[in-house]
């Protein structure tokens, strides 16, 4: 059998399983950032759809920003629970950014915004097309000042340009 490998439009697509609830454990990959966003082993988590995601990035208006924190709690209080996988919407956005750039490649467009998300803490995802110094270019085309921490980059005071999803 000849596999063929997805593209990262394929890879975008929804998930059947998804989304998915679950009791958090201790175990699970996202434990750490899912309790240091407030969620208690025991309590549910989502596990969400990549369209679910996709959907508040392309909310997110220029000038302002969003962080995977705020992806998640929005989602967590949309699903009703305490939680959501940190690991599987930060999958989502680098899916979504290098879904975005493939097309690009193909003469379409997904006007998805997506060097506006930045991980936990205003840092630069090194995972979008072209790694943190294509998303740092990104971001300064936009007039956002973006500084370094050793082989890290973050927006400088990203905190006052925080989009708030409604």
């Amino acid at each position: 059998m000849v596999y063929k490998k997805k593209s990262w439009q394929e890879k975008l697509a929804d998930k059947k399983n998804l989304p998915n609830v679950l009791k958090l454990q201790k175990t699970f990959p996202c434990y750490n950032a899912v309790h240091k966003m407030g969620a208690e082993a025991g309590d549910e988590v989502v596990l969400v759809n990549p369209s679910e995601v996709v959907a508040i990035m392309k909310q997110v208006p220029k000038g302002k920003l969003i962080t995977l924190a705020e992806i998640c709690k929005t989602l967590a209080k949309k699903h009703q629970v305490k939680g959501c996988c940190s690991l599987t919407t930060g999958i989502f956005t680098m899916t979504a950014a290098n879904a975005t750039a493939e097309a690009a490649t193909q003469g379409t467009s997904l006007k998805i915004p997506y060097w506006r998300t930045l991980k936990i803490d205003g840092y630069l995802n090194e995972k979008y097309p072209g790694g943190v110094l294509a998303h740092k270019k990104l971001l300064e085309q936009e007039d956002f000042t973006v500084l370094s921490k050793g082989k890290k980059y973050f927006v400088k005071d990203f905190e006052k340009y925080l989009f708030q999803v409604m």
